[in-house]
Order: structure tokens, then sequence, then C-alpha cells
């Protein structure tokens, strides 16, 4: 099955970047797409200081979507919003007061990534921090998720008025070139040496080395059950782990709604969108009476799923029931996308006319 290479270097224009992000991709694009992939064939999607945030979730989306191995590096700087104090990508036209409208939110790649099967993919990440996205992460780890293979470091902001070399991603391309591609926790040891051999300043660094899910981890057997068709021993597994959670912490505790999303996800792969839209509106829910607030990642990642299964159900009747929901939390949940509850209403308006 061919792999799927994204490569993302982003950096804002001007005196906020800092780090030559873009400088990369040409040592990254001289290697084969095969050796990026680690398949026998691949296709490379390449995106150098893209300009917005919805057409870098297009291409990511895409390539999430694409059935075989997938391989993302991403060279680029970290910023948090002022808002909600949650790590971004900055892209050409971020700056700090702007980065909730013109940055792409980390948990969006981890959103993406969480329907693929588990152990599919593997994020090797060169990224700088500045200041406040620096001291935030002392605090915090850099979720990519669970079911990802993820290498690399983030380093802290550079000196002033200096922009940083991406000297962890240029040894990557630079072991890829030779032609072979060693596993992904390999290349990551080697890319650590070369910086260390060539000067780089590497104890500051927070690395990141997480192989993924190993054998035998529930997420792992359920994906293969996926993968086999057998959509209801999957789902029957994922509600187990789900009361097993509830019963142990509770059913609005992070173990039982995780377990809840994985059964929408279910839900979506076995083709039964309706079903998925209603278990994406009660997650929502549930993360909103737990005291979560609509701006939360989580409630408006549920939402936003929530309204895509929307749009794929056909039977009008089940469309102007999960509907009307839909909307009386959209105009409590309206998201990042500008007109989804105008969207919802307009359709819902459409459906009364159909009877």
């Amino acid at each position: 099955m061919p792999g799927t290479v994204l490569l993302l270097a982003a950096a804002p224009v001007g005196r906020g970047c800092l780090v030559d992000a873009a400088s990369v991709l040409p040592v990254l694009a001289a290697v084969p797409p095969a050796v990026l992939s680690g398949a026998d064939t691949a296709n490379v999607v390449e995106l150098a200081d893209p300009l917005e945030p919805q057409a870098v979730l297009t291409r990511l989306r895409a390539a999430a979507a694409a059935p075989g191995p997938l391989t993302v590096y991403v060279t680029g700087q970290l910023q948090l919003d002022r808002r909600q104090r949650l790590p971004h990508l900055a892209l050409a036209r971020t700056t700090p007061s702007t980065v909730r409208y013109t940055a792409l939110p980390w948990h969006w790649i981890r959103e993406e990534l969480r329907l693929r099967p588990s152990g599919a993919t593997t994020l090797l990440l060169d990224l700088h921090a500045d200041h406040e996205a620096w001291q935030w992460l002392r605090e915090h780890p850099l979720d990519c998720g669970r079911n990802n293979a993820v290498y690399g470091r983030v380093a802290p902001p550079p000196a002033r008025r200096t922009v940083a070399v991406p000297s962890y991603m240029r040894g990557v391309a630079t072991i890829l070139r030779s032609g072979y591609r060693p596993p992904p926790h390999e290349l990551h040891q080697q890319a650590l040496a070369r910086m260390a051999a060539e000067g780089a300043a590497v104890d500051a660094d927070l690395v990141l080395t997480a192989p993924g899910p190993v054998a035998g981890d529930p997420h792992a057997v359920i994906a293969a059950a996926v993968r086999s068709g057998r959509h209801r021993d999957a789902d029957a597994l994922a509600a187990r782990h789900e009361r097993a959670a509830a019963q142990a912490h509770g059913p609005a505790s992070e173990d039982a709604l995780h377990w809840a999303e994985v059964r929408a996800d279910l839900s979506m792969f076995a083709g039964d969108p309706v079903r998925s839209c209603r278990a994406w509106l009660t997650v929502a829910e549930n993360r909103l009476r737990a005291g979560q607030p609509p701006q939360a990642p989580a409630v408006e990642a549920a939402v936003d799923r929530a309204h895509h299964q929307w749009g794929l159900i056909r039977d009008a009747g089940r469309a102007r029931e999960l509907g009307a929901a839909l909307a009386a939390l959209r105009g409590r949940v309206p998201g990042r996308r500008e007109g989804a509850l105008d969207h919802v209403q307009r359709e819902l308006s459409r459906l009364q006319t159909q009877g």
C-alpha cells in the first residue's frame, strides 16, 4: 500500500520569526518519496510557509484519510494564543496578538490524526518555542495523540534578534539522502548525534520520543478489527473499556469520554453517520456539563465532528431530529469556522420543506 508524506514548514514573516523553517524543505524534497515514507511508493505533499490555517487543515485532513502509512515532517515555531493559552503552529501571517486566528492550533493535528489506525502514523518534529510557549511546555506535554509515533525536539527561544536553524530536521534529511531510512527511533537517535557532532546546543532542548502503541494495546486491537470489517466487535471492545472507565473514574472522566469518542469514530468507520453524530453530540454535552468551557478544544472538536457527520445523514427525519440538537449546541459552541450555526439553520429550513 503506498505511503503518504506531509512536509510542513511554517514560520511568521518578519520580526516574529524564530526559525528559518522553510530552509530545510529543499533538502527533504531531494529525498526519494519512498525513503521519506518508508514504503515502497509514496505521495508527497509539501507546504512551505502557508498563510491560512484552514488550508493547512484541508491538506492535513486529506493526508490523514489516506489508507497507507503516513509520515508527517513538521518544522516551525510554537506560540500560545492569548485567549486559551494553547499551543499553535505559527504561520506566515501570525503575530503574538493574532495567534488564535492566523496560526494552526496544535490540537487540530492531534484531532485529525486520531482517526487513523493505531500505529500507522509517524511524526518527526523540529520546533522552536517562543518564551510563553516554552514556559507552558515545562508544565504540559505536547500532545500528539496516543496512537502515533512521535520523534523530534522542541528548542527554547533563540537569542534575541537571532533566527535559528532547524538542525534536527536538517540532520534527518541528510541521513535520508543516503537512500536508506532506518527505523524511526534509530533515525531520531542518529539525527540527535549529528546535531551534537556539529556543535548544536541540544542540552536545553525538549526531546520528543514516543514510539506509539505496543502490541496488545486495545486501540491497536480495535484498529485491527476495523480493518478486517468487524465493526461490531470493535464497538463491543470499546464499549467494555468505556464502562470500565466510567465505573473506575466516573462517566465524565477523561478516560470514559475518550472511549465514548472512540465509539463515535467507530460508528463513522462503520458508515453510520446517525449514530456517530448522536455520539459526538453526547460527548460535547457531557464535556459542557462537566464544566469544560465552550472554547475548549475537545468541546469544539466534538461539535465539529457531530456537524460533519450530520451532513452525511440522508434520512430527512433523522436529520431534522439531530439538526435541532446540533443547532442548539452550535449556539453555545460556534467553533472557529464562521457561519457554522447559519449553515445548520439553513439546512434545517430546507429539511422542513421536505415534509
